[in-house]
């Protein structure tokens, strides 16, 4: 038995997802089954693997609304069918930060993406302390999330952990820390997207966002 867990990372996917529709000649890509993405994987991964869970991390842009009032409605469409196939959704914050410029002393708000990368560790620790898989999957490109992995390999040496790595985000110290790690294609992200509309199992119609 080897069941699989996928953990992402949600803005990582994101914007690789961004990144592979315009490798592709502006085709979108963004409209992502993230279920169907991950197990399709599962081959990759090998061991009579089994996909147990999928966990999506990400935050909602509220601060951005004011120059693209639909980016959350736009984000939210996007959960909506990601729950509906299955998969968890868990929700960090933007917090505010002012910061200076040390040329000319204007302060300027910016926004940071908080506890999202300790939450997916959180879930990769708790994963294995509760033994509900024998395998996780992180699929980003981030070096934060490393000493959560060094973690596990300490405590639970007989868990596995890889990393799935976003097209264009592939990580040299990542993949010394999980040598069997592997990346998604741009291919891959074509070949898995929702219908559009996509049809939800209570008979709800979600369209595709434009450009997506």
């Amino acid at each position: 038995m080897n069941r699989v867990c996928f953990l992402i990372d949600g803005f990582n996917l994101y914007h690789s997802a961004r990144e592979a529709g315009r490798a592709f000649g502006g085709s979108g890509t963004k409209w992502l089954n993230i279920h169907s993405l991950c197990s399709q994987s599962l081959s990759a991964i090998g061991g009579e693997a089994s996909l147990e869970g999928v966990f999506y991390f990400s935050a909602l842009a509220h601060h951005m609304t004011t120059h693209d009032p639909f980016v959350v409605t736009r984000h939210q469409a996007f959960l909506d069918c990601l729950q509906d196939t299955g998969v968890y959704v868990g929700l960090a914050r933007f917090k505010p930060k002012s910061v200076r410029c040390p040329a000319c002393g204007v302060i300027t708000t910016r926004y940071e993406e908080k506890e999202t990368d300790v939450a997916l560790a959180a879930k990769l620790l708790e994963l294995f302390l509760y033994e509900q898989c024998e395998t996780a999957v992180l699929v980003t490109g981030d070096t934060d999330l490393a000493p959560a992995v060094r973690t596990v390999q300490r405590l639970r040496p007989q868990a596995r952990v890889l990393f799935a790595f976003p097209f264009g985000r592939k990580n040299k110290e990542l993949q010394q820390l999980a040598p069997a790690s592997f990346k998604f294609s741009r291919q891959s992200y074509l070949n898995n997207q929702f219908s559009d509309p996509y049809v939800t199992a209570d008979g709800r119609s979600i369209d595709k966002p434009a450009k997506w």
